[in-house]
């Protein structure tokens, strides 16, 4: 491996795109640690600080702060980072299987996906505008940090035009995240959204890991620091096993003889991967169950009785009914996002189109149902996997007394291997186009 990365620097187009992503990459880790103006940074600090000592710093805003690298708290110009860019390419998404316009734009190909992309951006923009107002307001009013002391003076001036500058300094920080990442797709290697998500949640972790060890009570904390770093290995170790795992469907091409040349006739297979639905279930359930938190953070803890069950139930991530909820949460969006995402009937339509069949399925509706049948059945452990790989910063609360951002969560592993097995295969593939040879020999 060390001699293949060795080999793509030494091939000049291959070591630009390297070159150019890493620069890309620094340049957004600045930008992580630019105040917003119109921010006091002494108390934002401060606040932090209280946070991490008390271990309250994540626990409504803890998925975004996570994406953007910590900077959600900091109250940096990258405070949103990614997930506008995110919430709008899942809306579209789903947006896509409901309104036939956009249904009939992805079928057109290229051209169809470059105004899906179009529709992206704007929405991304809309949503940035939306999250950087209730982000500023959050903050005013003293509900990003409840238990901070100076909460109150996070930003000392609340004028209209300070407010407004807040507000634009956020959205256009993330059209230039947004453009980075394009960069980065267009010119460097692999995809640029999933890079700088990738660089977000890596960066925290060795302050998470260093953290542990300074709260850890065996040997000075270094045995509770193996035994993280031992579980996160292990984790990622069962993550690519998964995610690597699939479900190759044979699929034969008769042949056709046009004029006097002879087509098709090859084998092939369709390949179902057990994880199908990627990160998007784990996503989906935090979101919603950040809902009922929002609510209260937001109506006060003194609104009623549905304010004091949900803070007994589902503020602490330890409670059972938490749990239970989350775990089935993620279970039904795996199902929810695989069916929406592969449609069996159009997979069975392209392959009849082309002369293609299954072996021993015959074309039409049995090739439906027999893809839904195996599309069900392998969608069941990958949706218990992803439920109990999300689970895991639950068990390290309870048994290392962790915070919320516990470094090998299940959404950073996933996250972080995903892109990373991504990012192997795109200079993997780069490297076989010139000497035919990669990582693996």
């Amino acid at each position: 491996m060390l001699t293949a990365f060795a080999r793509a620097f030494q091939t000049p187009d291959l070591r630009k795109k390297l070159l150019f992503t890493l620069g890309i990459v620094v340049v957004f880790r600045f930008g992580q640690h630019v105040p917003v103006p119109g921010v006091s940074f002494q108390n934002v600090d401060q606040c932090v600080e209280e946070a991490d000592a008390s271990g309250a710093g994540s626990g409504l805003f803890g998925l975004v702060n996570m994406f953007s690298g910590g900077a959600l708290l900091q109250l940096t110009i990258f405070a949103l980072g990614i997930m506008p860019y995110i919430t709008a390419s899942i809306i579209l998404q789903l947006l896509v299987v409901v309104i036939p316009r956009l249904e009939a734009l992805k079928k057109e190909g290229q051209s169809g996906q470059a105004k899906i992309t179009q529709y992206t951006r704007y929405l991304t923009m809309a949503l940035a505008v939306l999250q950087a107002t209730g982000l500023v307001a959050t903050a005013r009013s003293g509900t990003l940090f409840p238990q901070c002391t100076v909460r109150n003076d996070i930003i000392p001036d609340d004028s209209i035009f300070t407010t407004l500058v807040m507000v634009i300094a956020l959205t256009s920080a993330t059209a230039l995240i947004m453009w980075m990442g394009e960069l980065i797709t267009d010119r460097g290697i692999g995809n640029g959204m999933s890079m700088l998500m990738f660089v977000s949640i890596a960066a925290g972790f060795p302050a998470a890991l260093w953290q542990i060890k300074q709260q850890g009570s065996l040997a000075d904390g270094w045995i509770e620091f193996g035994v993280v770093v031992a579980c996160g290995l292990a984790m990622v170790g069962l993550v690519v096993f998964v995610e690597l795992a699939q479900r190759r469907i044979p699929v034969q091409y008769a042949k056709r003889m046009i004029g006097r040349r002879s087509y098709g006739g090859t084998s092939t297979y369709i390949p179902l991967k057990v994880n199908q639905a990627g990160v998007i279930p784990v996503i989906f359930a935090s979101s919603l169950l950040y809902i009922p938190q929002l609510l209260v953070q937001f109506a006060g803890t003194d609104s009623g009785g549905w304010a004091d069950w949900v803070q007994r139930y589902f503020t602490d991530g330890d409670h059972p009914y938490y749990i239970v909820t989350y775990f089935l949460l993620i279970v039904f969006f795996a199902f929810f996002y695989v069916a929406i995402t592969f449609n069996p009937e159009d997979v069975a339509e392209n392959m009849k189109k082309y002369g293609g069949f299954i072996p021993g399925i015959r074309a039409g509706r049995p090739t439906v149902e027999y893809l839904s049948y195996v599309l069900n059945r392998i969608t069941w452990p990958g949706s218990l996997y992803l439920g109990l790989i999300a689970l895991v910063p639950t068990v390290a609360l309870v048994m290392f007394d962790a915070q919320q951002d516990f470094p090998f969560g299940g959404t950073s592993i996933l996250i972080i291997v995903g892109v990373g097995l991504e990012t192997v295969r795109q200079i993997e593939s780069q490297l076989h186009q010139r000497n035919y040879e990669g990582f693996l020999r």
